[in-house]
């Protein structure tokens, strides 16, 4: 038996699950499509434990907090659960809790350009 390619390999700390940020998003309800939560994903609207996300196909792991604008608000969830698919909003409410209350954002118009074909 040959010994697994390396690049085969699970990383150290794989023993935690992962999904990509704007696949989660999605799944929660937060943006109406993936595409959506990923153009805020690139325009480093959104934040994965205080860093900024640049790129959507960043990491989230079970535990972590996410920053995020939603209309006029910033939203601040602890993941709770990765989801498997976009399911009705009782089962998204599931996958994260709130870790503070929503603060309305000073910054409205800024993001707007990000919604101008989903409305």
């Amino acid at each position: 038996m040959t010994p697994p390619h390396p690049a085969d390999a699970e990383p150290a700390h794989s023993g935690q699950e992962r999904i990509r940020i704007d696949q989660w998003l999605w799944f929660a309800r937060f943006y109406k499509s993936r595409s959506l939560a990923g153009r805020f994903c690139a325009a480093t609207a959104i934040a994965i434990n205080g860093s900024p996300v640049a790129k959507p196909n960043q990491s989230l792991r079970v535990g972590d907090i996410v920053v995020l604008p939603q209309g006029p608000w910033q939203r601040t969830v602890r993941v709770l659960a990765l989801g498997t698919r976009r399911g009705p909003a009782s089962e998204a409410r599931q996958l994260y809790e709130e870790a503070a209350s929503p603060v309305r954002r000073q910054d409205g118009p800024q993001w707007e350009p990000l919604l101008d074909d989903h409305s």
